[in-house]
């Protein structure tokens, strides 16, 4: 297998802090998206989505989507799970992913992309320029401040996202918050579930993935 990668966007993150955790590593390929790389043919003959992570597998099939990567190196290497032990505990892992992916992740995104100009017409990743919508950076900062209210209360009484268990929804989460700091949202003070649970899985080795 190998891994199309690169330290510092949060996508890739998941991936690599998901490895860290199941103790594995594969080959990894950088693919510089600061520089265009991704844009370029080279690149495009692998992923003609562009965008990174990507998984290549041994039989030369790509998974384009983090989502699809981090459920085949589940099956892969089920050793820690990290989706869950029970269909309850599976069920809920789920549940959150989707809550964190549509309201975290791509508030931020919105937030970002739809702001900052060195996104200008590169609103959404991808193949296609997407030009900037004002409004949904404005709509995203609050969407944001929403994710962290609802988080909030998800985690009282809970170590972890999903209950008493470290999980996938937990890497996904770590890095949706840390992600918000890019668009200058911090945990809020009134948010000390949030503010605890993120101290605990930052300690972890893997964090630094």
């Amino acid at each position: 297998m190998k891994l199309y990668d690169l330290p510092g966007p949060p996508s890739p993150r998941r991936i690599r802090i998901f490895l860290a955790e199941k103790g594995v590593e594969i080959e990894t390929v950088a693919v510089n998206i600061r520089e265009g790389e991704h844009m370029q043919d080279a690149f495009a003959a692998k992923n003609n989505r562009r965008t990174i992570p990507a998984l290549e597998l041994d039989n030369g099939t790509v998974l384009t989507e983090s989502d699809a990567i981090l459920r085949y190196l589940e099956e892969k290497f089920p050793e820690p799970p990290l989706y869950g032990m029970t269909p309850e505990e599976r069920a809920v892992v789920n549940d959150w992913l989707h809550i964190i992916d549509v309201d975290g992740f791509c508030a931020v995104a919105d937030a970002l992309r739809n702001s900052n100009p060195r996104f200008e017409n590169r609103a959404l990743t991808g193949a296609r320029d997407i030009p900037q919508i004002p409004e949904l950076a404005e709509r995203g900062a609050k969407r944001i401040d929403y994710f962290f209210e609802d988080l909030e209360v998800q985690l009282d009484g809970k170590a972890y996202v999903a209950g008493d268990r470290y999980t996938v929804a937990d890497i996904c989460a770590l890095v949706v918050v840390d992600f918000a700091g890019m668009a200058k949202k911090d945990i809020p003070d009134n948010c000390p579930n949030v503010k605890r649970w993120h101290e605990d899985v930052s300690a972890r080795p893997s964090a630094k993935a």
